[in-house]
C-alpha cells in the first residue's frame, strides 16, 4: 500500500500534470535540470564532481569522498531521449555515488530532435569506453531510468554485437524498452499521473525518426537478450510503461538471464526520483544488488 507521503505527492503531481504536459520542450528541459540541482545539493561535502568532454557531449565523474573507490556505474538518465542535460544526470548520479560508494559517470548524451537515433546510443558507447579506461568490465554496472533504462539494454545489446566485454550488472528503473507504443495502455493511463500515450508516441517519433521502432537498439524488448548481464528492474504498478518492465523481465528470464523484477504497488513512473519512503527502499535495493558478487552472464535464478 502506498505511503501517506507518496499518496499526497501523487495528487499534487496529477494536479500539475496539465501544466507540465503543456510546456514546450525547452521549458521541460529547463525544469528537469532545475529539479536535478536538488540532488547535487544533497550530496555536497560527500561527493566531488569532475567534468570532462567526450567526443560529442559532456559528462562528469561523481566520486564519493569517503572510502576507497574500486567500482563504477555508467548512469544514463531519463527524459524520453529529448530532455535532461548533464545537470540532470549529475542530480541522481551524485545520489547513486553517495549511496553505493562507486564512482558514477554521469552522461549528458545528445538529445532528440536535434540529435535523433543513434546519437544517444553512440554517446552511451563512448561513455562505457571511458569507464573502461579506469575500471574492468566486471567492476562496472549500468544504471538508468525511463529512456535511460532502455538505453542501458540497447547499449548492452550493442556491446554484445561488437564482441566487447559486458558490464557486470544492470539496474533499470521504469525502463522504456518498447518505443512502438503498440500495446493497449488505456487502463494504466488512467492511473499514471505523469505519462500519456500520446506524449510518449511523440517523443518516440522525435528519437526514432524514420528508423524502424522495432530495431532492438531503439526498442531492446525486441532484441536477442541471451547473454546479457544480470538485471534488477524496478517499476511502479501505476505507470503506462509497466509492461515494458514486465515483458522485458520475462524475456530476459526466457533467454536464461538472471533478472529480478520489483513492482511497487500504487507508485508511478520513476518514483525512485521523488522524496517518498518507497524511493529510499528502492535505493536500498539498488545498493544491495550492486554489492552482490555478480553471477555469470546468462545464469542464475529466474
Amino acid at each position: 500500500m502506498p505511503s501517506l507521503i507518496s499518496t499526497i505527492l501523487r495528487g499534487q503531481i496529477k494536479l500539475l500534470n496539465p501544466i507540465i504536459s503543456g510546456a514546450t520542450l525547452e521549458q521541460t528541459r529547463k525544469g528537469q535540470d532545475a529539479l536535478a540541482k536538488l540532488g547535487t545539493r544533497a550530496v555536497e561535502g560527500s561527493v566531488a564532481f569532475h567534468e570532462l568532454r567526450l567526443p560529442n557531449f559532456d559528462a562528469a565523474w561523481a566520486i564519493p569522498l569517503a572510502g576507497r573507490v574500486t567500482q563504477a556505474i555508467v548512469y544514463l538518465h531519463g527524459g524520453a531521449y529529448a530532455a535532461g542535460g548533464l545537470d540532470y544526470a549529475k542530480g541522481f548520479g551524485g545520489l547513486l555515488a553517495q549511496a553505493t560508494g562507486r564512482a558514477v559517470l554521469c552522461v549528458g548524451y545528445r538529445l532528440a530532435p536535434e540529435y535523433p537515433y543513434p546519437a544517444a546510443l553512440e554517446d552511451a558507447v563512448d561513455s562505457y569506453r571511458e569507464a573502461l579506461l579506469r575500471y574492468a568490465p566486471g567492476d562496472i554496472a549500468l544504471v538508468g531510468e525511463s529512456a535511460g533504462g532502455g538505453l542501458c539494454y540497447a547499449l548492452a545489446l550493442y556491446l554484445k554485437e561488437q564482441g566487447m566485454e559486458l558490464p557486470a550488472r544492470i539496474v533499470a528503473v521504469s525502463p522504456w524498452t518498447d518505443l512502438t507504443m503498440s500495446r493497449e495502455v488505456a487502463e494504466l493511463e488512467k492511473l499514471d499521473p505523469l505519462l500519456t500515450r500520446e506524449g510518449l508516441d511523440h517523443y518516440a517519433h522525435l528519437y526514432a525518426g524514420r528508423h524502424d521502432r522495432q530495431n532492438p537498439l531503439i526498442s531492446p524488448l525486441f532484441g536477442d537478450l541471451h547473454g546479457l548481464p544480470p538485471s534488477l528492474i524496478i517499476a511502479g504498478s501505476h505507470e503506462i510503461l509497466l509492461d515494458d518492465s514486465r515483458l522485458l523481465a520475462e524475456r530476459l528470464r526466457q533467454a536464461g538471464c538472471d533478472c529480478q523484477l520489483y513492482v511497487e504497488e500504487g507508485l508511478w513512473h520513476v518514483y525512485v526520483l521523488y522524496p517518498v519512503p518507497e524511493a529510499k527502499e528502492a535505493m536500498r535495493m539498488t545498493v544491495d544488488y550492486l554489492a552482490q558478487d555478480a553471477p555469470e552472464h546468462g545464469g542464475g535464478q529466474r
